[in-house]
């Protein structure tokens, strides 16, 4: 019997319709993912299922008998969790006052401290979490931790059914593997998990059913083995992964934009030596904690090197810090574009004028009708949809990183690096900014490509570096790119392999 089924669910809002007979259907002991693009409908359809949102039309039913949340605390009450993007963690509150949160123990009117204590430290435990103690500031957290603490709530109170919307995106790699074991325990637990996440290689570790949704239908249900990458893409997207995976569109110049030598931080990377040339995609491929970000921090004057060389169009360059990289036109969009590409309260416009203000404001006056004028071309060239008058953080994942290359765009940078470009984009707006990248180095910029997808690196490169334990360990060019040879170098610091 199926223990959850939200049947041609129909959600409208003014001019939308967000959710169009939308079905979903989960069973005891499985992990259902929901996928889709941005705008599908997953996130309303996950809302209405755990009561933040209440549908226009369509029923939901437990175990066969028709329900109506009124609000998320009614649906938990009947054992429907939500753990969403935004983790609903109180910082203020200790770590075990936050796992009983909405079904606190009491002694008379008050809290029963001392059971609350034993209760998150018996569901923490279970969790394989014993580290995070029940009187730690919750707030003082990691994230992987918070994530932790969410779900100690739902296993607290034994909900038959947890979801997960992009439980991992903001995770680092042990922290996310964890997580992953969690997920798996929870099933074996007996629990339905629907597991959101744009990560199509999760989907494949993890997931017993794949959903897919778009323009808010539901476009097929299937047994996740039989559903490969590529399906799921052309599922989501209604067309082929090579129309999302794009290709260079030109060759690369002889001339070399900009050359690091024998680049050193101890502990972090060592003797780094690499060269981009005009109009080339550079890629970089490893592990998480290969080095491919430390290096890139470091040319970018994030973080500081111990020994090495920098040029640029043939002059030496000495970064020590963000503002000598951006004054010699090199331009590092970050892996986390919430905590360091961004100002989110600030508006979109505002975000993607940043980085040219000094050409915006001669004599420091600010020239807004040009500034309006470059910030809403950029927009209509990068597709950006949304208010860009509105705070960057009201608009979406994708939107946001679309701000991010606006910014660097309008600043005229002759070395661009997008370190984890598309995480958490969604699939359908991958080819936006695959083809952004492809049209700067068309123009003539160098562009380099951190990635810890190996589709999108081996896909959107003219070349290859594989880095491993802070040291490069293998160079392809595009007709050498090799699934196992690139795997084999990445691992080379970590197990005896031949590279």
């Amino acid at each position: 019997m199926n223990l959850f089924v939200a049947e041609k669910l129909v959600k409208s809002f003014p001019g939308v319709r967000a959710l169009d007979e939308a079905t979903l259907r989960l069973e005891a002991g499985t992990i259902h993912a929901l996928l889709g693009e941005n705008g599908a409908g997953k996130s309303t359809l996950i809302k209405a299922l755990s009561g933040a949102t209440q549908p226009t039309a369509g029923q939901v039913l437990i175990d066969g008998e028709p329900v109506q949340f009124a609000s998320p605390a009614e649906a938990r009450r009947r054992g429907v969790v939500a753990i969403f993007q935004e983790l609903a963690i109180e910082p203020y509150m200790n770590v075990a006052s936050n796992v009983v949160l909405g079904d606190e123990p009491v002694r008379g009117p008050l809290l029963n401290r001392a059971a609350a204590d034993q209760r998150a430290t018996e569901v923490l435990e279970r969790l394989g979490a014993a580290s995070v103690r029940p009187r730690a500031n919750a707030g003082a957290l990691t994230t992987g931790q918070k994530q932790l603490v969410e779900i100690a709530r739902a296993v607290s109170i034994d909900a038959p059914l947890i979801i997960m919307d992009e439980p991992t995106a903001s995770l680092p790699g042990s922290d996310a593997e964890n997580l992953l074991r969690i997920v798996r325990e929870l099933r074996d637990a007996g629990k339905a998990v629907v597991f959101v996440s744009h990560r199509l290689d999760e989907i494949r570790a993890v997931a017993d059913r794949v959903t897919v949704l778009r323009n808010g239908r539901h476009i097929a249900t299937e047994p996740a083995e039989d559903v490969p990458v590529s399906r799921m893409i052309q599922l989501m997207v209604g067309r082929p992964v090579d129309e999302v995976y794009l290709a260079p569109t030109t060759e690369p110049g002889d001339d070399v934009v900009f050359r690091a030598s024998g680049l050193t931080r101890e502990g972090a990377f060592e003797d780094v030596s690499f060269e981009v040339r005009r109009g080339e995609v550079l890629g970089f491929a490893g592990l998480i904690g290969a080095g491919r970000t430390e290096v890139m921090r470091a040319i970018s004057g994030a973080d500081p090197y111990d020994s090495g060389e920098l040029e640029l169009d043939g002059r030496p360059l000495r970064i020590r810090r963000p503002a000598d990289a951006v004054g010699a036109g090199i331009a590092y969009l970050p892996e986390d574009r919430k905590e360091h590409g961004l100002v989110l309260q600030l508006s979109g416009r505002e975000n993607m004028a940043m980085a040219s203000l000094p050409a915006l404001s001669p004599g420091g006056i600010v020239r807004r009708r040009k500034l309006r004028a470059q910030t809403h071309a950029m927009s209509e060239r990068l597709r950006i949809h949304g208010n860009i008058d509105a705070a960057a953080r009201t608009l979406s994942g994708g939107n946001q990183q679309k701000l991010v290359i606006g910014k660097w765009i309008m600043s005229d940078c002759r070395l661009l690096i997008f370190d984890e470009p598309t995480r958490g984009i969604d699939v359908g707006a991958k080819p936006e900014v695959y083809r952004e990248m492809h049209e700067l180095a068309a123009r003539g910029a160098a562009v380099i490509v951190v990635s810890s997808e190996l589709p999108e690196v081996m896909n959107t490169s003219h070349r290859m570096i594989v880095m491993s334990g802070g040291r490069i360990a293998d160079r392809l060019d595009r007709d050498e790119f090799d699934e196992q040879r690139i795997l084999e170098a990445a691992f080379a610091a970590h197990a005896d392999v031949s590279v």
